[in-house]
């Protein structure tokens, strides 16, 4: 919880506008599920078999056999989020898109998020469905860990298995969306939303900078629309 609350500050700063929204137009709140897509970069790194543990290598049938697999993006993403409406066509919005557990990066173990801060314009907006394009910037985030194996002295003590992290990657982000806001009561609503992510240098990690991905919302909103 704690790695996934640090994604979190700029869409609680969204709290301080929810009386000016109130009076002028709207603010929301979403909670997401979804998912991201990068293919492998065809790249690997030695496992902990090998002398050149975590060096990178290259799979294949020249490998010393050591060499493990760096892999796809993909898998479950939970997202946090929130939009400001400081008009009818016009407002900011902040997402948090997190995978809420690890996967296996080769010998490691990896997390990844994205976290924009965007501009809304709203071209289309009835009482039950609203039109939403978004453009921004944030940032990419690659967390690796190792995986330590918990034991037990005798009866009495026992650690359990932990993830200790053992470095991160970063990258600028430049975050475009689409979404269609269907009301199902004068609050509540969901959101699909299909999302592009470019992050010049994810190919480090993955094979592409851009990185495609959908979401689906449910949110609160508060005010007028």
């Amino acid at each position: 919880m704690k790695r996934i609350c640090r994604y979190l500050p700029i869409i609680f700063l969204l709290l301080l506008c929810v009386p000016f929204a109130s009076a002028q137009s709207s603010v929301d709140f979403m909670l997401g599920f979804g998912t991201a897509h990068d293919s492998a970069n065809g790249g690997g790194l030695e496992s902990s078999e090998s002398v050149n543990y975590l060096n990178p290598c290259t799979p294949g049938p020249t490998s010393d056999g050591y060499c493990q697999n760096n892999p796809a993006l993909n898998g479950f993403f939970l997202g946090f989020g929130g939009d400001v409406m400081l008009g009818k066509r016009f407002g900011i919005g902040a997402t948090a898109d997190v995978m809420p557990a690890r996967s296996n990066y080769g010998p490691l173990l990896y997390r990844q998020a994205f976290y924009d801060v965007d501009g809304i314009f709203r071209p289309y907006s009835t009482k039950r469905v609203v039109l939403q394009v978004e453009g921004g910037i944030g940032g990419a985030h690659t967390g690796f860990g190792v995986s330590e194996a918990g034991g037990c002295v005798g009866t009495a003590v026992c650690v359990p298995a932990t993830t200790e992290p053992v470095g991160s990657s970063n990258h600028f982000d430049v975050h475009a969306a689409a979404s269609v806001s269907l009301f199902v009561t004068e609050h509540i609503f969901i959101r699909p939303e299909f999302d592009l992510h470019y992050a010049p240098g994810l190919t480090d990690q993955f094979n592409s900078n851009v990185v495609p991905a959908a979401m689906v919302w449910v949110g609160y909103s508060f005010g007028d629309r």
